[in-house]
């Protein structure tokens, strides 16, 4: 169970490193810049990018209009419920725990921009602020609810880890006790 916790944090770690990295950072008088908001750094050529978004909204970066602070109160009751459920796992494999520990992973990172980088970059009030993508992908164009897109939507680590976390918990949900099981231990 401590594993799981450790990768928990790494992966949420890693996620705020890299987002601080692309969008800057001071820490004393140690100051790093980053990139300005739409800027790109091809990686892999044109096929794989580095772009600051920031996004406003949820997936694919639908708005959420004035409802930004339930949407991150939604975040933080998301976390709060994986990180329960994660806790009472004990006793089964770790192939079906890494769907959750992704999950909640993923909700947590994208939880700390929304609730706190809109303060620590002036942008917004405590609550408001914005998730920052930055991983860029060529793909050939699609269709997705309507929309014409001739690059995937730009997403992080977080994004990445929630992603993954559902592929994981679908393949392995038979492993995985329902809540009310969990009440009855």
């Amino acid at each position: 169970m401590r594993r799981d916790w450790l990768l928990v944090f790494t992966l949420v770690g890693v996620d705020q490193l890299t987002k601080l990295l692309v969008k800057g950072f001071r820490l004393g008088p140690l100051v790093h810049h980053g990139m300005a908001p739409g800027e790109s750094i091809p990686v892999l050529g044109e096929w794989l990018r580095i772009t600051l978004v920031e996004n406003p909204g949820i997936a694919f970066g639908v708005s959420v209009g004035g409802a930004k602070v339930l949407l991150t109160l939604f975040s933080l009751a998301v976390s709060i419920a994986l990180g329960w459920y994660l806790q009472r796992l004990g006793g089964i494999p770790f192939r079906a725990r890494l769907g959750i520990i992704l999950l909640l992973a993923g909700a947590t990172g994208n939880l700390i921009d929304r609730a706190f980088y809109g303060v620590l970059y002036g942008e917004a009030a405590l609550l408001h602020g914005s998730v920052v993508d930055f991983i860029d992908v060529d793909v050939p164009d699609f269709v997705l609810f309507g929309r014409v897109y001739a690059r995937w939507p730009v997403f992080n680590v977080a994004d990445a880890c929630i992603t993954l976390g559902v592929l994981v918990a679908l393949v392995f949900h038979r492993y995985l006790p329902s809540v009310r099981q969990l009440l009855r231990r």
